[in-house]
């Protein structure tokens, strides 16, 4: 069952975007549960310089049918021109937290 569950991770330089978007995905059922933390400390290369910049993380529970269309909901609403949207695999969890999280995502489409 674990399987076909994700973790999808995007970042953004402010927290009411951030806080944006995991309202969006949650009301759009598109997500079961997001967590934002931050800030985070990020470096990286960008346009051929190194970068570093303060962001807020998304970690979002969801379907990995859905990471599509999750994926284009937050390319809508993201100010990054290339924003992260990565997803890795949930390979196991706890019992009670899969129940959980199976019972909120077969409502979703």
């Amino acid at each position: 069952m674990a399987d076909e569950y994700i973790q999808v991770y995007t970042t953004t330089g402010s927290k009411e975007d951030v806080e944006k978007i995991a309202k969006l995905l949650v009301e759009q059922m598109l997500a079961g549960c997001v967590q934002v933390v931050g800030p985070i400390s990020s470096t990286y290369w960008w346009e051929e310089n190194i970068e570093a910049a303060q962001e807020w993380l998304c970690i979002i529970k969801t379907k990995r049918i859905l990471f599509e269309k999750l994926s284009a909901a937050i390319q809508v609403v993201h100010p990054y021109r290339v924003p992260e949207v990565t997803a890795v695999p949930i390979v196991a969890g706890s019992k009670d937290y899969l129940d959980w999280l199976q019972s909120v995502l077969t409502k979703m489409k």
